[in-house]
C-alpha cells in the first residue's frame, strides 16, 4: 500500500513541472552560477534532527512538544548560518529542548523520590571524538551547557602539573565545577514545574498506596509491574540531537531529568558513554560520519550501549536495514535485557558522507545526509530542518493501523541529498512513501533523491 501526504505530493509535482529533457541538476546549477556571478559568496549548509523522547505523548500537549521541536532545529540552524560547527549547533539546540516545561530535561524535569530534581546530560563531537558529561546534577538550568564546557575545557590538553581534565562530573562535584566554569546556578525549585509537581504528588500517593498492600510474592511483583508502568512509556521524555555542518562534521548530544521517582543519585543513559550519545566522523576505517542520540530506559540502554552499537551499525551500506537489525539483535533481542517484560527506548540516527555526483566545481562539495528514527515505544516525537530550509518539519508517529506492541519496531527513514553551493544551495526532494508490516516490525519509508 503506497501513501503520499500532502507535503509529498506538491513536492513531486513542484518537481515534475520543472523538469527539463537535459539534467535538471545540471541546467539549475548553471542558472545559479549565471545569477551569482555578481554575488558575494557565502557558504551555508548544515542539517539537524532532534527528538522529545520516546514514550507516550499526549494528544493535550502534542502542540507544546511539536513547537518545542521546531525551535530547537531553528535554533541550531541559526548556528550553523552564522559559521558555528556541529558540536555548538546540537549544544545550541539543547538548552532549547531544556527550557522547555514540556520536556524531562532541565526546566520541568521529572522529582526523585525525594522531590528534587537531579539531571544528566552528554555531548560528543564528531570531529575530535571528545566526549562531555555530567550526571546527577542539582541547580543547573542547562546541564548539557556543563558537558559541553567539559568537553571544550578537556579539548585544550592537560591541567597542572599533568592532571587529565575531566570529562564526565556527577552530583556537587559537577555543579561546583559547572559554577567555577562560569556557568550560573539555578534553585532547584525554580527548576520545577505545574506539571512535573503535579505528577510527582501523583506518583508518591500511588507509592503509598502500594505500600500499603501485601508484601506477599504475588503482590510484589505486581507492585513491581505497577512500578514500571509509572517508570514506562508515559515518562521517558528524555531530548536530544544529532547535527551535521557545512564541512561534515556531525555531533551528538542527549539530556534528561531521568525516570520520575528515581532514587537520589541514580545515572541514566544520558550521561554514560556509548548510551546516551555518540558522534564519530568518517575516516579510513568508516566510510560514513554518524550521529546517534537516544532515549528511553536508562538502564535498557546502559546495558545495551545502544548509541554506540546503533553508530556502528550506520556502516553497512543499507542504512535502514541496518537499523532494523540493531534494534533487534542488540535491543529488544538482546540476551543482556533477557529478564525484561518490555524493553522501552527509542534513537534518532543521522549518517552523512560525500556525495561524488555533485557537478565537478571548486565552489561546491555534495554531501549525502540519511536520517532514521526508530522505537519501541508508543511515540516518538522528531524535528528536522536543513540550513536551507523555511522552517522546520515535525513528525509525531503513533499507532498506525492498529496498536503497535512494545517487541514491534517501528522506523522512519529519509535520504536527503544537499549540493551545498558557496552562494547558493541547490536541493532534490523528489520522493516515494511506503508503508509495509514485516515479521511484526513497522516500517515507514521515505526516500529522497
Amino acid at each position: 500500500m503506497i501513501f503520499l501526504p500532502l507535503w509529498v505530493m506538491e513536492s513531486l509535482m513542484n518537481s515534475a513541472e520543472e523538469q527539463q529533457p537535459s539534467s535538471p541538476l545540471a541546467n539549475s546549477w548553471s542558472k545559479k552560477q549565471e545569477s551569482s556571478k555578481n554575488q558575494k559568496p557565502k557558504s551555508v549548509g548544515g542539517f539537524v534532527l532532534v527528538h522529545a523522547g520516546a514514550g507516550y505523548h499526549s494528544e493535550s500537549k502534542a502542540k507544546e512538544y511539536k513547537h518545542v521541536c521546531k525551535r530547537a532545529c531553528q535554533r541550531a540552524v541559526d548556528q550553523l548560518k552564522a559559521g558555528a560547527l556541529a558540536v555548538e549547533a546540537v549544544a545550541a539546540a539543547l538548552v532549547e529542548l531544556e527550557d522547555s516545561p514540556f520536556t524531562n530535561a532541565g526546566m520541568g524535569s521529572n522529582l526523585n523520590l525525594s522531590g528534587e530534581i537531579e539531571c544528566d546530560a552528554s555531548i560528543m563531537d564528531g570531529k575530535s571524538l571528545h566526549y562531555g558529561a555530567v550526571g546527577s546534577i542539582s541547580g543547573i538550568k542547562n546541564p548539557v551547557l556543563v558537558a559541553n564546557r567539559l568537553l571544550s575545557e578537556a579539548q585544550k590538553g592537560k591541567l597542572s602539573a599533568g592532571r587529565i581534565p575531566p570529562c564526565f562530573l556527577v552530583g556537587r562535584g559537577a555543579h561546583d565545577w559547572a559554577v567555577s566554569h562560569g556557568i550560573p546556578p539555578c534553585l532547584s525549585e525554580k527548576m520545577a514545574t505545574k506539571f512535573s509537581l503535579s505528577a510527582y504528588k501523583r506518583n508518591k500517593r500511588k507509592m503509598e498506596l502500594a505500600e500499603k498492600m501485601d508484601t506477599g510474592h504475588n503482590q510484589t511483583k505486581k507492585r513491581r509491574q505497577s512500578s514500571e508502568n509509572e517508570n514506562g512509556s508515559g515518562c521517558l521524555d528524555t531530548v536530544g540531537a544529532v547535527v551535521v555542518d557545512l564541512e561534515g562534521n556531525v555531533a551528538a548530544a542527549v539530556s534528561s531529568g531521568g525516570l520520575a521517582m528515581k532514587h537520589s543519585g541514580r545515572v541514566g543513559q544520558a550521561a554514560h558513554y556509548g548510551c546516551g550519545c555518540w558522534a564519530e566522523n568518517a575516516c579510513n576505517m568508516n566510510p560514513y560520519s554518524t550521529a546517534v542520540s537516544t532515549s528511553g530506559c536508562g538502564e535498557h540502554l546502559i546495558r545495551t550501549m545502544l548509541a554506540r552499537e546503533c553508530s556502528a551499525a550506520m556502516q553497512s551500506e543499507d542504512a535502514h536495514q541496518a537499523l532494523l537489525e540493531a534494534m533487534q539483535n542488540k535491543f529488544i533481542s538482546s540476551p543482556f535485557l533477557a529478564s525484561e517484560d518490555r524493553v522501552l527506548g527509542g534513537v534518532i540516527v543521522l549518517r552523512c558522507c560525500r556525495c561524488v555526483e555533485a557537478p565537478p566545481s571548486q565552489n561546491i562539495q555534495g554531501i549525502l545526509v540519511e536520517f532514521l528514527w526508530s522505537h519501541t515505544t508508543e511515540s516518538m516525537c522528531v524535528g528536522y530542518m536543513s540550513a536551507q530550509d523555511s522552517k522546520a518539519k515535525v513528525s509525531l508517529p503513533v499507532s498506525l493501523t492498529d496498536k503497535i506492541s512494545f517487541k514491534d519496531i517501528q522506523v522512519i527513514y529519509k535520504i536527503i541529498s544537499i549540493f551545498y553551493l558557496i552562494n547558493k544551495t541547490l536541493t532534490q526532494s523528489v520522493g516515494v512513501v511506503s508503508y509495509y508490516r514485516v515479521h511484526k516490525m513497522y516500517c515507514i519509508i521515505f526516500m529522497y533523491h
